[in-house]
């Protein structure tokens, strides 16, 4: 069975926007918020996301991970300069 949940004390700005998002989507203000609360109880607390990070095997690369960056910027650097060079 639905509930019924009830929010006082909410800023006219707040209120404005989202009426103004809602109706942007066609949507009634209940079901637009019914979609950002479905929204974001759909996501995993960070506590569990952090829990099974902390749980996992650690991965050798091989390589220090600085080291990979720094390549994988040099490639991205290099790739933009010849784009630029080609618009010039």
């Amino acid at each position: 069975m639905a509930k019924m949940i009830q929010v006082r004390g909410v800023p006219d700005r707040l209120h404005r926007e989202l009426k103004r998002r809602a109706k942007a989507r066609g949507q009634s203000l209940t079901a637009y918020i019914e979609e950002i609360l479905e929204r974001e109880v759909s996501l995993p607390p960070r506590e569990d996301v952090f829990e099974l990070a902390r749980n996992r095997e650690p991965v050798d690369l091989g390589v220090p991970v600085s080291e990979i960056i720094r390549e994988e910027r040099e490639k991205r650097d290099s790739h933009l300069a010849s784009l630029l060079t080609r618009q010039l």
